[in-house]
This record gives structure tokens, C-alpha cells and sequence, in this order.
């Protein structure tokens, strides 16, 4: 009986769907007019949206809008760069005024400021202060270097210095505090026979040639000692460093405080060659009045010597206060 039945039962299920899609597609009220009824309820939605407080700005409004900020902007950042090349242009006027105003004050810190001549100051043993002979150094064969010197402690110290990037010692004048005064070249030494009282002043040159490596010590303007074999043969190289009150063990630092200069230096010359025993017997005792006679190749200025670390320069160089003396 199910077998019989089945067929029946579905066939007429079959049909009374089909049925009732006919049915509702002939009334007007079936399935399909359900497509325009949707279109019609989203236009109403739509039209509904758009009368509500909610409703969404046009992409060609933001647009507008982005356009308008940028180009405010764009306005601001024209008007600020403006601003700072306004300042800037400021800014580089009074760096150049004070550029001109320094230059003008360095030209008046000539021979003008001390119409007596200075003299260096190192008041304390330190590994820091000195002065730079800012005059380049060119290749000797031979030189003279003289100076007055007013020591404040035993020993010396080292009043000149000059280093290259091969040899720091390339030529030195020093005396620690319980040795003898040396002369090195080349870091070849010379002992010189110099007795340097302290809280006194003294003028010394030191000569020397690279033919046999001669050398000569002054003081006072008398020659105190003499020699040979002095790096015989070897050349002053150029573009060094010449420190006054420092000895170098690197090119222009590492400087041992035991090595330093205390107390006073002045009138520091180098020559190219060896002076006569007159032209240094003269300097000596300033015989010549107004300003001494000045190296070819490092010649006393103010320009040329710059102070560092405490060091300072003091009116009145040795010559100009015995004249002063001498007249009183």
C-alpha cells in the first residue's frame, strides 16, 4: 500500500505548488512582483535617508574640502618659510657684523696694543697651558732661535717646542728640574752649558747647521758652549706644530706637566740661519732702540702667537722695561 501511495502523495505536492506559483503570478500577488516591490521599498529607503539628520556628504564635497585645507596649508608653509628665511638672513647679518667687528678688534690687538712689546705668562706647572706660533715653519738647514726667559721654578722646562708627524722631537729646548739644559734635533741631544737662575730674566740663542751638525749656546750674549755632530746632515722638516711652554710627545698635544715652563718667556725669534756673534751680542743687550730686530721665519708678534689653557700676555717686554730702567 506504501508503494501505491508515494507516487500519489508526491505527485499531487508537486502539482500544488507549481499550482500555487501560477496562481500567485496571475493574481499580481505572487512571487513575481517581488522584484518591484524591493526596488520600490529601496528608492523609499533611499528618499528617506536623505530627509533624515544622517545623511552622508557627496564625494565631490570632500574633495572640495581636502582642496581648501591644502592649499591653506600650502599658504602657511609658504608664509613660514618666508618667516625663516627672513630670520635666517638675520641671523647670518649679525654673524657677519660680528665677523667684521672681530676682525676690526684683531686688527687693533696689533703692535698697538702693546707699544712696549709682551711677554708670556705660565704662572703654574700645568699639562695644559701654552701658546702656538701660529707662522708656518718651512724647511731649515740651519737656524737661530732666541728668546728671553725668566724661569719661576728649578729647571726650565721646555720653552720651545716644534713637532712634525714623523718626529715630536724635531727640535726642542728643555731641562727637567735636576738636569742639565738640552738642545734635541732630530731627537739627538746636545747638553748646552747654560746656568738659568730662576726669578731672573735671560737672553739665550741657540744656533745650529746641518753641515757636521754644528751647534752654539749663547747667554746673555756670550757663547757659553759649542759642538759638533749634532744630527749632522739632517733637515728642520716643515709644516710642524711650534708650541711655546708645552713639550710634545704627539704632533700638537700629549703634553706632561713636568715638562712644563713656569714663569715668563718674550722676544721668541727663529732665523734661517746662524747669526754672528754681534747680532746676537746686540740682542742680547738691546742695543737698538725701539722694536728689536725679528726672525725671518718666526718673527715676536701678537698676531702670530695665540695663548691657550691660563696663559696669558703681559705688557712690556724685557728690552722696553730695561730702557725704562736705564733712563730712570
Amino acid at each position: 500500500m506504501k508503494s501505491d501511495i508515494g507516487p500519489l502523495a508526491l505527485s499531487h505536492n508537486h502539482t500544488d505548488a507549481a499550482t500555487a506559483v501560477t496562481s500567485r503570478g496571475a493574481g499580481g500577488g505572487g512571487l513575481s512582483e517581488a522584484p518591484d516591490r524591493w526596488g520600490e521599498a529601496g528608492l523609499v529607503g533611499q528618499a528617506r535617508t536623505g530627509d533624515g539628520p544622517e545623511q552622508w556628504p557627496r564625494m565631490e564635497d570632500l574633495e572640495g574640502e581636502l582642496e581648501r585645507k591644502l592649499e591653506l596649508l600650502e599658504k602657511e608653509r609658504k608664509a613660514l618659510r618666508k618667516e625663516s628665511q627672513r630670520h635666517r638672513q638675520e641671523i647670518d647679518q649679525g654673524i657677519n657684523s660680528l665677523h667684521h667687528r672681530i676682525a676690526g678688534l684683531e686688527e687693533g690687538l696689533s703692535e698697538y696694543t702693546y707699544p712696549e712689546g709682551y711677554k708670556l705668562s705660565f704662572p703654574t706647572r700645568t699639562n695644559y697651558m701654552y701658546a702656538v706660533v701660529q707662522h708656518p715653519i718651512p724647511e731649515l738647514r740651519a737656524f737661530t732661535v732666541c728668546l728671553w726667559l725668566r724661569p719661576a721654578e728649578g729647571g726650565i722646562g721646555t720653552p720651545f717646542s716644534y713637532a712634525v708627524a714623523e718626529q715630536p722631537n724635531e727640535l726642542v729646548l728643555l731641562q727637567g728640574m735636576h738636569t742639565p739644559v738640552e738642545l734635541l734635533i732630530n731627537d739627538k741631544a746636545a747638553e748646552l752649558p747654560l746656568n738659568l737662575s730662576r726669578g731672573s730674566w735671560h737672553h739665550i740663542c741657540v744656533s745650529w747647521s746641518q753641515r757636521g751638525g754644528a751647534w752654539q749656546a749663547y747667554q746673555g750674549g756670550k757663547l757659553r758652549g759649542e759642538g759638533q755632530g749634532l744630527a749632522a746632515w739632517h733637515h728642520i722638516r716643515p709644516g710642524g706644530v711650534l708650541i711655546l711652554g708645552q713639550e710634545q710627545d704627539t704632533l700638537g698635544g700629549r703634553f706632561d706637566s713636568s715638562q712644563a715652563l713656569v714663569g715668563e718667556l718674550s722676544q721668541w725669534n727663529l732665523w734661517e740661519r746662524v747669526l754672528t756673534p754681534s747680532e746676537v751680542s746686540s740682542l742680547a743687550h738691546c742695543s737698538q732702540h725701539g722694536p728689536q730686530p725679528k726672525g725671518n721665519v718666526a718673527p715676536w708678534t701678537n698676531r702670530e702667537v695665540e695663548v691657550f689653557g691660563g696663559a696669558i700676555k703681559v705688557p712690556r717686554e724685557p728690552c722696553a722695561a730695561k730702557r725704562i730702567n736705564t733712563s730712570l
